[in-house]
Formats: structure tokens, C-alpha cells, sequence
């Protein structure tokens, strides 16, 4: 692979003249983000199941925390090779900072369902219930659902000199057993491990005709002689483990990277425990015990009211009850790729302009999908090339570039196998793409390839013609309808030759490291950025008009945020819409007095990327894969592509100007690090992706001759 697009290494920040203190912390950041997101989920007004939902996605990004962001700190602890964050924080006091918080969002999240959201679905008849809430006469069906489809999967485990404590895998529930022998009067613990292939929760109908769902540890709660015959039964509790899943592939380069990739995901069911989650309810000798045999501290123990793991909610989720939920939404086939009843020729489309289509609004499979298909089935394509970091588990893209390559087209496709939590799902396909002729590549060591991009080529006239498309979000069919997302559909000469160089750079020995109009990390993108926000600041300080807006999902790098630190103290005005992490300060004097930061949660998972440097004719537009962090500018391979169609520009300008809108639902962060949920309660608010939602319908009404996709609301 090539030397050239090996990891940059991270300079050290050395400040000009900045104070210290100037940074947030990234850690905390994150959980503020969190924050926002359950407090969505506490929102009165929002749709009951959609409260649920939220309360499902609050808890699996903190599982997500715990597994890659705490096992890190973790594990930097224990090896002693624990380095300071940029606000100063030792890796100790970030771990007792984060317990904190994290165990305080927890707890809240918990009472957020067990006191309002838990009762309200019972009112609305989608009663989570106890076994004993439930009327003897329902007791019998539920015995006899446990003897056939529960039983037989129960493994019981018993701990005593002759059973070793049992291997507990991460994220699964457990009841931790008491049991007592009526002969000798010794007691003994014993682990039962709900298991994760049968529902969560299980249905009972009531006379009413409204549904319950008990939870399926409660049954096998009520079932548990059947398991310790002979055996008095005196107690039971709840447990769940997290286990430290993040990846650590060694990066030998005489090594089969798929191969290691494969011995390190086996690992990775055995990584160390980072938190034990238990009801308020356990037993303090069965807490012990499972603090000894985990080898953990009492610092790692979080103690949760009520129900442990709600990211099952989306089970309940799943009820058939349209009423509480968001008004069903049908992505709109773009205009400009639609003729009537059929679809347009995608290739003849961008020969007139550039298209770009915003996802979930505009469909991804009249759009990005339908490129790739056409492509496949044209017999003028010669070559297609295209990156995947994550796609669906049916995946069309996919099934269209074998489709190609058993035409005898040629496919190049790179795979990025080490997409964390997706990484046996690229395997699979990496290796159907080989077996169907594909040129399959395996990413480069040392980086990831996040980069979201395709490149087709079309024999036309006798001459070679170049389409790409360049997007912010994955090719996942699935994600489309539910993450905000961009891409760019071209057919302009520059941006095809500088895709052809980054693949010859992805794929064979290319030294290529500077492109016409894009910006490549790692050795690009930071450079880029600061060189464009250091040009404005050169522009206030000569009395002419300046300005940066950003969007991304998470601001941490400290070398772009500094130069956002400078551009602010030229007098650039600053604004920044982040979804996620932000360690800037802004609003402070002398620092950050013109940057402004807002974040935007909703129905849809905010993740496009767009930079604008400048005002009016000279302002420039970028759109790409990559957010401001240490990771996406240094250890991954990522694109941001400069927008040069006037009209394209005008759209992604529009979405800019209607998320800064004053009367927008956002939360602003401040400069002491809390944010502010805005407007506040009776000021004028409006929703901007229900704007955007209403501005899509409109446009499809206005064609009443194009046919959407449909969508059935599955995420």
C-alpha cells in the first residue's frame, strides 16, 4: 500500500498567544450530547412511542460510551500510558468525572421511564408490567410459553469449588441466582443468562383488549424451579455486564489484515469488564461477589432504578400504534432525476448539471442507488470504483457491483473492513465481492477509508466520461431513511480525475497528495481547513467582509479550533451547527466573543458535513466525509469536495440559513459548557426537519406523476 497516505502523526498544539482552559472536555461533551437526546425523550409534547425510541437510542450510545470511550480511558489507566486531555484533565480524574456523570444520566434515564414515559403507555394501553401485576388467570398461557420456547435455551450455571465463576458476555442480562438446599441448609449462587434470541418482552393480552409486555427476565424470574428442582429458590436480581470492545488489529504489514481482523473480533468477546449495571434492588453479598469475580472496582457499578437495558425499547417501538409515533414520511425522488412515471437517465442528467440530493428527504434509491444500478446494467460502463465503510445487511449497492463485475465490467470496491461494530458484516461482503470477480481492497494500515465516495466510467463518443458521486453518509439503504445526510452527483471533469488519483492512491503505490478540488486526509483536510479559516481572519483584519460556517457531527481537533479561536479574535463571524461533540468555548471575551454553536436534534440523525469560507461570490462551499477530529484528519482516509455548481451552492447555503434561523428548536452551547435548550417555553419554535419534511411533500405534490419510495419506518 502506499507510504504517502500512512497515519500523520499529531503534532503537539502549541498555542499563539491563547489562553489556557480554552478547551471543553471531549469526554463530557459527548454526554452532554447524550443529554440531549433523553432530553427528547422527557419531551411531554413529542409522540408517546417516539419518547420510547428516544429512550432506546439514549441507552445504546451510552453502551457504545462505556464499550470504546471509557475501556480506552481504562485501559490507558492501567497500562500507565494515560496522557492529559486537552482541558488538562489526567486520565484518572476524567474516569471519576465521567462515572459521575454518566451514572447521574443514567439514573435520570431510568426515572424518565419508570415514573412517566412507563405509565403514559400504559394509559395509552402498552402496559410494561411485573409478574406480580399480573391476575393469576394469566399465570397459565405464560408456563406454558416458558416450558416451549424459553426452557430449552436456559443454560443454568452454578459457582462453588467444583464450577468456576461463568464467562459473562458483554451486554447480555443475567439473574444472578440464590438457591438453598432444604437438606443441608447451604445456600449457593448460580447465573442464568437471559438470552438475547427470544423477545425481550413478552405479550400478554388481557380481557380489555389491551396488550401487556412483561419483561422476559420477569418470567424466567417466576420459572425458576423448573431450573433448580429440588432446590429452594430464596432470591433473584438482575445484572448486566459491559465489556471493553474496541479493536486493537496489530498493524504488521507482512500480516493478512483480514485474517487478524477476524483472530481480534474472537478477542473481543473476551475483553475486561468497564461497568456492572444492577437493579436498586441487589443483594449486597450477590453485589460483592460479582465485583470480586469481575475484577472490578465499586466505582464501576452503576445502580439502575427500574428495568435494566431499554434499548429494547425499540421492541415496543415496534407496536402497531400510529397514532403515537411521527406522521409516516415518503422520501421524494428528486426532480431532476425523474421523467414522468419512470426514472430518468441518471448519466443524461448530469451531463446538463450537478444533483445534489439530501437524504432522508430525497430517496436514496431513486437517487445514489439508482446511479450504482445503472451504472452495473449499462453496457457503455467500463469501470466502476467505490468505497464502503458500512451498508445493509440486504445490500442493493452491493448486489449491483457483482451484478457488474459478472458483466464483465470492471469493479474496484474497498472494503473497510475495520468499521467498528460492522466489521464481520464487511468481511461477508468483502468476500462476496471477491467470488463475483470484484478487485476487492481490504483499507490501508494504519487507516481507515471513511471517505463516501464512487467513480464510473462511460464510454461516450468514443471518449472516456467520468461520474462521481461524493456523499456524507454511508451506502446503506437502510440509514438513508433515517440519518440526514448529502450527496453530490457530478459529471465535472476535475472532480472525476481527482477520484481517479485518490483510487490509484487507495489501491496501489500513487504518491498523489495534492488534488484540484478536493481535500483528502490525513495529510489535507486540516491543512485545508486552517489555511481557509486563517484567510478570513486576514480578510476582517483588512476591513472586509468575512465569515466560517461549519456542520459536522462532533469539533474537537485542537488545530482548527484554535484558528476558529483566531478568526473569532479578527472579528470573523463564527457559526458552528454541531450534533455531538464540541470542546470549543464560545462567546468568550476576547477568545470566542463571535462564534456561536448550536446543535439540532430530531426525528432524523443530523450527520451531513458542510464548510463555508467567505460571503457572497468569493464565499467557498465544501461538503464531505469528514468531522473535526483527531481521528477523521489523522488516522483516516477522508474527502471533502468543493462545490462549484452556483445552484448546489444556493442549496446548501439555504440549509445553513434555515437551521440559524432564531426561531429554530436547538440547544446553544455556552461558554462555561452547558447548553441551552432554545426557544424557550412560549416563544415561537419551529422544527427544521419538519420544515424541510413539509417542504419535500410539497414538492412531490406539485408531481403528482413521480412515484416515491416507500418507507414502512424501519431504521
Amino acid at each position: 500500500m502506499s507510504s504517502e497516505l500512512q497515519a500523520a502523526p499529531a503534532d503537539p498544539v502549541v498555542p499563539e498567544a491563547l489562553p489556557d482552559g480554552r478547551f471543553l472536555n471531549r469526554e463530557v461533551s459527548w454526554l452532554d450530547f447524550n443529554q440531549r437526546v433523553l432530553e427528547l425523550a422527557e419531551d411531554p409534547g413529542a409522540p408517546l412511542l417516539e419518547r420510547a425510541k428516544f429512550l432506546a437510542i439514549f441507552a445504546s450510545n451510552l453502551d457504545e460510551f462505556f464499550m470504546v470511550r471509557v475501556a480506552g480511558l481504562m485501559r490507558r489507566q492501567k497500562t500507565g500510558l494515560g496522557v492529559r486531555s486537552a482541558d488538562g484533565l489526567g486520565t484518572r480524574e476524567q474516569l471519576a468525572l465521567v462515572a459521575e456523570r454518566a451514572g447521574e444520566l443514567a439514573g435520570r434515564h431510568a426515572r424518565c421511564f419508570r415514573d412517566d414515559v412507563r405509565p403514559a403507555l400504559a394509559d395509552a394501553g402498552i402496559r410494561v408490567v411485573l409478574w406480580r401485576d399480573l391476575d393469576p388467570a394469566q399465570h397459565a398461557p405464560l408456563h406454558d410459553y416458558f416450558r416451549r420456547q424459553v426452557f430449552p435455551v436456559l443454560t443454568p450455571l452454578a459457582v462453588d469449588p467444583g464450577h468456576p465463576f461463568p464467562y459473562i458476555s458483554g451486554l447480555s442480562l443475567n439473574l444472578a441466582v440464590l438457591v438453598r438446599d432444604p437438606v443441608t441448609a447451604s445456600e449457593h449462587f448460580a447465573r442464568v443468562k437471559v438470552p438475547n434470541n427470544v423477545a425481550r418482552f413478552v405479550r400478554v393480552d388481557g380481557q380489555d383488549g389491551g396488550a401487556s409486555w412483561l419483561p422476559l427476565e420477569e418470567l424466567i424470574g417466576a420459572n425458576l424451579d423448573a431450573l433448580f428442582p429440588g432446590l429452594d429458590v430464596t432470591g433473584h436480581h438482575a445484572f448486566r455486564v459491559t465489556r471493553n470492545a474496541d479493536l486493537e488489529v496489530e498493524e504488521d504489514r507482512d500480516a493478512d489484515l483480514l485474517q487478524a481482523l477476524e483472530r481480534e473480533l474472537a478477542r473481543r468477546r473476551f475483553g475486561p469488564v468497564v461497568r456492572l449495571e444492577v437493579g436498586d434492588d441487589m443483594d449486597e453479598e450477590v453485589l460483592d461477589l460479582l465485583v470480586r469475580e469481575l475484577e472490578i472496582t465499586p466505582a464501576d457499578v452503576v445502580t439502575v432504578p427500574g428495568l435494566l437495558d431499554l434499548a429494547s425499547l425499540w421492541q415496543l417501538y415496534g407496536v402497531d400504534r400510529p397514532e403515537l409515533k411521527d406522521e409516516p414520511f415518503v422520501p421524494a425522488t428528486h426532480p431532476r432525476l425523474a421523467e414522468g412515471e419512470h426514472a430518468a437517465d441518471v448519466f443524461a442528467a448530469l451531463r446538463e448539471a450537478d444533483v445534489l440530493v439530501h437524504h432522508p428527504y430525497d430517496s436514496f434509491a431513486t437517487s445514489v442507488q439508482r446511479f450504482v444500478e445503472q451504472a452495473a446494467s449499462d453496457p457503455h460502463v467500463l469501470a466502476i470504483k467505490m468505497t464502503l465503510y458500512r451498508t445493509s445487511g440486504d445490500s442493493p449497492i452491493v448486489d449491483a457491483l457483482i451484478d457488474a463485475a459478472e458483466a464483465g465490467k470492471q469493479v474496484v470496491v474497498l472494503v473497510e473492513i475495520t468499521a467498528r461494530f460492522d466489521e464481520q458484516a464487511n468481511i461477508t461482503w468483502a468476500r462476496a465481492l471477491e467470488r463475483a470477480g470484484c478487485h476487492v481492497v481490504y483499507g490501508l494500515v494504519g487507516l481507515k477509508t471513511h471517505c463516501k465516495t464512487c467513480l464510473v466510467v462511460r464510454q461516450e463518443k468514443g471518449q472516456l466520461r467520468r461520474y462521481a458521486h461524493l456523499g456524507t453518509g454511508n451506502y446503506n439503504p437502510k440509514t438513508a431513511r433515517t440519518y440526514e445526510d448529502l450527496g453530490l452527483l457530478t459529471a465535472d471533469a476535475e472532480v472525476g480525475t481527482d477520484l481517479t488519483d485518490l483510487f490509484n492512491t487507495l489501491t496501489g503505490y500513487s504518491r498523489q497528495t495534492a488534488y484540484r478540488t478536493l481535500m483528502v486526509a490525513p495529510h489535507g483536510v486540516r491543512a485545508g481547513l486552517v489555511e481557509r479559516i486563517d484567510a478570513e481572519a486576514e480578510h476582517a483584519r483588512q476591513g472586509r467582509p468575512a465569515q466560517v460556517r461549519i456542520k459536522a457531527n462532533s469539533i474537537v481537533d485542537e488545530k482548527v479550533i484554535d484558528a476558529l479561536y483566531r478568526a473569532s479574535r479578527a472579528g470573523v463571524p463564527v457559526q458552528l451547527l454541531v450534533r455531538g461533540i464540541c470542546t470549543l468555548r464560545p462567546g468568550v471575551p476576547g477568545l470566542s466573543e463571535t462564534v456561536r454553536v448550536r446543535s439540532v436534534l430530531g426525528r432524523f440523525l443530523e450527520h451531513s458535513r458542510v464548510m463555508v469560507f467567505g460571503t457572497g461570490e468569493r464565499a467557498q462551499v465544501w461538503m464531505g466525509s469528514p468531522d473535526l477530529m483527531h481521528r477523521n484528519l489523522d488516522r483516516r482516509v477522508e474527502t471533502l469536495v468543493r462545490v462549484k455548481d452556483p445552484a448546489v451552492q444556493a442549496q446548501l447555503l439555504d440549509l445553513l440559513d434555515r437551521a440559524s434561523a432564531d426561531d429554530v428548536g436547538r440547544w446553544e452551547l455556552r461558554s462555561d459548557g452547558c447548553w441551552d435548550r432554545l426557544p424557550r417555553p412560549g416563544e415561537p419554535s419551529r422544527d427544521l426537519q419538519a420544515d424541510l419534511l413539509r417542504r419535500s411533500s410539497a414538492r412531490t405534490q406539485e408531481r403528482p406523476e413521480a412515484r416515491p419510495e416507500r418507507w414502512s419506518g424501519d431504521a
